[in-house]
């Protein structure tokens, strides 16, 4: 169910990652990034893309075959910046489970306040995508998935942990950060940093941390 106010999306700026170098092709997946995030993938055209980047139609299959292969660049570009603060969070978390759970949900957390566009449209719109083109994305999802709950269950066979049911409590963790687009105003009193931390508290209690 699409519970999000789009017209606040479409009001927001789109940004990428800085790992998507600048450039026409940056362009190109920012002005799409907008449309999907606010109209869906299905209520965005190429001709949609093109018109707001001044652009004819033809410019846009030189970088990008069919919308399918801008949608497919976005979601691995989300899936592979969310891997990569993931384990580098969890690199310099050292090895307490609890610290580790702490700066898995940071960063989790404040990725999706801090690039919501991004998320809506790699949560929503994956399923839009060809299984070929899903294949990447849904690898690095998997991959991130069992970052968190390795740690939970290295926490539960080290006594720091005493979930109620561990798969269920990792995936209810995740869950919260995935949700942040739907509520969360980055212009309001909470900052990214500060919900970061609640949710880390959050976290280590639906853990039953001790």
């Amino acid at each position: 169910m699409r519970s999000l106010p789009r017209s606040r999306l479409q009001a927001q700026k789109a940004t990428l990652p800085g790992t998507v170098p600048e450039g026409t092709r940056r362009r190109i997946l920012e002005t799409a990034l907008r449309l999907f995030a606010s109209h869906g993938f299905h209520g965005t055209s190429i001709r949609d893309v093109a018109k707001e980047l001044g652009l004819q139609p033809s410019a846009l299959y030189s970088h990008f075959p069919a919308k399918e292969n801008i949608l497919a660049e976005l979601v691995q570009v989300g899936h592979e910046t969310l891997h990569e603060v993931l384990r580098t969070a969890l690199l310099n978390a050292g090895s307490e489970p609890a610290e580790q759970v702490r700066a898995l949900v940071r960063a989790h957390t404040i990725l999706h306040a801090t690039h919501s566009q991004l998320a809506v449209v790699v949560n929503e719109e994956l399923h839009a995508l060809p299984p070929e083109l899903a294949a990447p994305a849904l690898a690095l999802r998997h991959q991130a998935s069992a970052l968190l709950l390795e740690v939970v269950k290295r926490g539960v066979a080290m006594g720091r942990f005493s979930p109620p049911h561990l798969e269920a409590t990792a995936a209810a963790i995740s869950a919260m950060g995935v949700r942040i687009p739907y509520w969360y105003e980055p212009a309001g009193a909470l900052t990214a940093d500060s919900l970061a931390e609640l949710h880390a508290e959050l976290a280590l209690r639906m853990l039953g941390g001790r």
